[in-house]
């Protein structure tokens, strides 16, 4: 029964650490939105996809508020955003999007991660071209007709539309370039975005057996473990 509980506790203060790093990104990229343009969603949309992405985070509303009243402070640092780029073991690209107010720390994180995990922290585009960018957006399926949706959202640059039968939701791709004009078209219609992001999706893939993706597990569970770190892409198939 004790050995039962701890590892119960254990297992939930690692689901809470996890939420609680994810809080604390989405909490930054409020601040830095809110500051940029302002803290009103109704005139910021970026802020307004933020919000959104918290809710989806199940991030307490608290949270929300704090973040964006942070942005109003005179002594809040600014928050930069860095990539930085390399390899993991087997040849495995490695694309991490940080956002800092120190970047003499983050760099110094970055590289180690890489080096105590076998890898190799490269130099600004070593790696970037082997990666598109593109945008994310969900939004609730309800009794949509997939067909006349999509049909409406190529003139607002959607480019593939998948339907996620479990969760219910339609999810909408499209070039980074159009992330605004696929925001527009989507209030438009009328659709309340639960969740949005930037993605970079791989050209190509590196095969590799299980323990070779143990060794580049390794390298990607460290470096989302700092909290400087805000999203790890990756070729691995």
């Amino acid at each position: 029964m004790g050995r039962a509980f701890e590892f119960r506790k254990a297992r939930k203060l690692k689901r809470w650490g996890a939420m609680s790093k994810t809080f604390t990104k989405i909490g930054r990229e409020i601040t830095k939105a809110a500051k940029e343009s302002g803290p009103d969603p109704d005139s910021n949309s970026k802020l307004r996809i933020l919000i959104q992405n918290a809710k989806a985070a199940n991030m307490p509303k608290d949270n929300v508020e704090r973040a964006i009243k942070k942005a109003t402070d005179k002594n809040q640092e600014d928050w930069d955003e860095r990539v930085y780029e390399g390899y993991a073991q087997h040849g495995v690209a490695i694309l991490v999007e940080t956002l800092t107010n120190n970047s003499t720390r983050t760099v110094a994180n970055v590289r180690a991660c890489f080096n105590k995990c076998e890898g190799s922290l490269g130099t600004s585009g070593s790696v970037e071209f082997l990666f598109e960018r593109k945008c994310m957006f969900k939004i609730d399926a309800g009794e949509l007709d997939i067909e006349e949706f999509e049909f409406e959202m190529i003139d607002h640059g959607g480019e593939e539309i998948d339907k996620d039968e479990e969760e219910n939701e339609i999810i909408i791709y499209g070039q980074f370039e159009d992330f605004g004009n696929i925001q527009s078209g989507l209030e438009q219609l009328g659709h309340e975005i639960k969740e949005a992001n930037l993605e970079r999706i791989p050209l190509n893939t590196v095969s590799l057996s299980e323990e070779q993706e143990g060794d580049v597990n390794k390298l990607i569970e460290r470096l989302e473990e700092d909290d400087d770190v805000q999203s790890v892409f990756h070729t691995m198939g």
